[in-house]
């Protein structure tokens, strides 16, 4: 067990890391020394930065295994590195570029002023963050970018852990652009998806159904969760919806959704459970960045989900872990 002062200024030096780390990803560093090394002058040019700067950039990543000096000021990818190409199947880019975005760092930043005042210093400057996703479209490609990578491993933990009901109609609620509803259907070649989200984002789901070959088995439906649901389908699907809402709001999505459900239908909820101890877990650093961006979101135990369903006229039926820090809750009507 490190010392504590060990812990403690290895956090503050963690912002420098991070801080080059965004830099790296922002630059395209990765990309331009994806054919082999450059001289750190030649670098700066094909990354629009200042050469001085990026040379101690270089230095601090360096020391991170993430580059490796090739010669006399000059640097290679090291194979660490290659998660920040854009063009590799795990890459990391977009998920380091949307967490060091400028709102999402000034909300980090300003953590101690949402924890004194009890509301978030993110909403208070910038709005709600799909309010601001809407009026930003490159943003917006950013987050979606980000979501789908993010969504990638528990995507495949739910096609291997659970058993979808044959010849099923799913509704993916807030499903944004389709990845997760297009993966189940490719799994589970009986069944039929409906996809439910806001207009500005209806267009990509078509395209991806499109582009996925599952046109005519999908119906994307543009519509608010708040307002209602489409009705009488087997399963409905909430893929990293409630904790970005307080409670109250996740029982009125939870209520439309049991609602409109068919009597034998089940509600699957796909989330970071926290766990009850005091062991480091993926879930508790989310729960901070949702306790910065927004207002009531929070990362949940399973007895606290299951208070929500409660109120909802559901029931907490089985909790299945996939992986990654993600869980499959499953719940029925009560």
């Amino acid at each position: 067990m490190p010392h504590s002062d060990e812990l403690l200024w290895g956090a503050l030096g963690d912002i420098s890391r991070l801080a080059a780390l965004l830099t790296m990803a922002e630059l395209g560093v990765a990309d331009h020394l994806a054919d082999g090394p450059l001289g750190t002058a030649e670098l700066a040019r094909r990354c629009a930065a200042d050469a001085g700067a990026l040379r101690r950039v270089l230095r601090e990543l360096a020391a991170m295994d993430l580059v490796r000096p090739a010669g006399t000021d000059a640097y290679d990818l090291a194979p660490r590195g290659t998660a920040l190409r854009s063009d590799v199947p795990d890459s990391v880019r977009s998920s380091i570029r949307m967490l060091g975005e400028e709102s999402f760092w000034y909300a980090m930043g300003l953590l101690p002023a949402t924890v004194r005042e009890g509301s978030s210093a993110f909403v208070k400057r910038y709005g709600h963050l799909y309010d601001r996703l809407g009026a930003d479209p490159a943003l917006s490609r950013m987050f979606d970018d980000y979501m789908k990578r993010r969504s990638l491993p528990f995507t495949e933990g739910l096609a291997k852990a659970y058993v979808f009901p044959p010849e099923a109609t799913l509704v993916d609620v807030a499903g944004g652009k389709g990845h997760i509803l297009a993966s189940i259907l490719h799994t589970n070649p009986q069944m039929r998806g409906v996809l439910l989200d806001l207009g500005h984002v209806t267009a990509h789901a078509e395209r991806t159904f499109a582009e996925e070959g599952l046109a005519d088995r999908t119906e994307v439906v543009a519509g608010d969760f708040f307002t209602g649901v489409p009705a009488g389908a087997d399963v409905y699907l909430l893929a990293s919806v409630l904790h970005n809402w307080d409670d109250d709001d996740a029982v009125t999505i939870l209520g439309n959704i049991r609602r409109a459900m068919s009597p034998d239908g089940r509600v699957l909820v796909l989330e970071v459970v926290l766990p009850d101890d005091a062991a480091p877990h993926l879930g508790k650093d989310i729960d901070l960045r949702m306790l910065a961006i927004f207002n009531g979101g929070a990362e949940r135990t399973r007895e606290e989900y299951a208070a929500l369903l409660g109120r909802a006229g559901l029931a907490l039926s089985e909790v299945v872990d996939l992986g990654s820090g993600a869980s499959l809750i499953e719940a029925l009507p009560a």
